[in-house]
């Protein structure tokens, strides 16, 4: 019997938890799993993935009995502590294309707007609401080697007669920013932001809505595969006929996943509302907004007048194994007030009151990928989101819910299925010990280029290592 291990997930205190979380006070609404039960897919993960799985696989097979196994809170892990951009992938349809070819990249791009359209309509009904406002998304530059950064997707789109990024110059992003700090960009102009928190809650209780069974406080220790797949939990056992690995970051458990994925945190701070100063700025939208660094800046303002200032950290788990430390770095918010008080200087005297981490799950590609584990068919995955996940999940759970039911279309074939095309990374610890070295590397090279310094040849050499380059 082929036995999985998962690694205990540290499950943040309260005080550690995202704005969104906090703001909302998320809490469980449902028991932890107790006793034997049966289902006929169990999904482990109750973030973004796991639940428009569940959906998926209740839209075409309602009959299903779908269990939910979630450690924390439904929306405890990325799906409530990330940025809450909204943008579609035509943003990444060259990297796309490398990894499935030019007429399937279309379609996943052009099904990820589709699924910015289904957000807006579950918005507009009342049935979640998510505070979303399509204001745009968008993707500046405030250096002159962050320039063109889009030109290779806006090539792209453009070859498959498609227009998604509109040009924008320096006194269209401050006027939809509030900053000079960016002078040239392009837009998606449906796209914009959204409270991730609410958003998972909202699935949560749309999935419950819909028959599924949710166990909230309930990690997962061990699967046991066989015909019946057995899943062992602190108080209980649940059976069931397929699985389905949504666990975000914690795949990385799994030896076959480790070898093609590598964690890494963002530093996230939330403002004091200060509606005032923003509207000060002339920064009144809603739009979504981030530059061209390598380890990426991004935010956005809140309904209520925050700011929520993020930036990737590259700070890589050894071995895919992390802690609390992913939950919040205290007294680490440092590069971020730096970038914060440069893009917007006259917030220099605003209190940040919250900052947070949090675990991304990424691959080579920075694209996700979705298949069964090898000689387990009935043990399905979707992982590697790279941060960029909402409206991409509602894409995902199209996917694996075609490999759930075994059917034989568009989304089991799909280029984004199997490892295979995908890149191994380097074994421990050289995989750490390179990562670290290249992470330095790149905040040297974002440091001196953000003030259009040339950075020295080494620093340019190591940096370009990075994956994805």
């Amino acid at each position: 019997m082929t036995r999985l291990t998962m690694r205990p997930v540290a499950i943040a205190a309260d005080s550690d938890r995202s704005y969104w979380l906090q703001d909302v006070d998320a809490r469980a609404a449902s028991a932890p799993l107790s006793g034997s039960s049966q289902c006929d897919v169990a999904i482990i993960g109750g973030g973004y993935c796991g639940l428009w799985t569940a959906l998926r696989l209740k839209e075409q097979a309602p009959e299903l009995r779908v269990t939910i196994l979630e450690a924390d809170i439904c929306g405890g892990g990325a799906s409530g502590r990330n940025g809450g951009q909204v943008h579609s992938w035509f943003a990444e349809i060259d990297q796309l294309t490398r990894v499935v070819g030019a007429e399937e990249a279309l379609r996943l791009c052009r099904a990820t707007a589709d699924a910015i359209e289904e957000l807006a309509a579950l918005h507009s009904s009342g049935t979640i609401e998510m505070d979303l406002r399509l204001d745009g998304w968008l993707w500046t530059a405030s250096s002159a080697a962050q320039e063109g950064a889009w030109n290779p997707a806006v090539a792209a789109t453009a070859k498959r007669g498609e227009a998604p990024l509109r040009p924008l110059d320096a006194g269209a992003i401050r006027r939809r920013s509030g900053t000079d700090s960016s002078y040239v960009g392009v837009e998606e102009v449906r796209a914009g932001s959204v409270h991730p928190a609410k958003l998972a809650l909202g699935l949560r209780a749309l999935a419950q809505s819909r028959g599924v069974v949710v166990h909230e406080a309930t990690p997962v220790h061990h699967i046991e595969a066989g015909k019946l797949c057995r899943l062992i939990t602190p108080d209980g056992t649940l059976s069931a006929g397929k699985v389905v690995i949504a666990t975000n970051a914690w795949a990385a458990s799994i030896p076959e996943l480790r070898r093609y994925m590598y964690v890494v945190d963002s530093q996230i701070i939330a403002t004091a509302p200060v509606p005032e100063k923003l509207e000060a700025l002339g920064w009144t939208s809603g739009a979504s907004i981030c530059d061209a660094q390598a380890h990426v800046l991004y935010w956005q303002r809140t309904p209520g007048g925050r700011v929520i200032f993020g930036r990737g950290s590259g700070n890589v788990a050894f071995s895919g194994a992390f802690g609390p430390d992913f939950n919040r770095r205290t007294g680490q918010t440092h590069d971020n007030l730096r970038e914060l008080h440069r893009v917007y200087p006259t917030l220099r005297d605003v209190a940040i009151t919250h900052d947070w981490t949090g675990p991304i799950d990424c691959m080579a590609e920075h694209l996700p990928v979705f298949g069964h584990l090898s000689g387990q068919p009935d043990i399905l995955f979707g992982v590697g989101f790279n941060g960029t996940g909402i409206a991409q999940t509602p894409v995902a759970g199209r996917i694996l819910a075609s490999l759930v039911l075994g059917h034989d279309d568009e989304w089991s074939r799909s280029g984004l299925v199997g490892l295979a095309r995908r890149t191994a990374l380097p074994p421990e610890p050289i995989r750490y010990l390179g990562a670290r070295v290249v992470r330095h590397a790149i905040r040297l090279r974002n440091d001196a280029e953000i003030e259009n310094r040339r950075p020295a040849t080494w620093v340019r050499v190591l940096s370009s290592l990075a994956p994805g380059h």
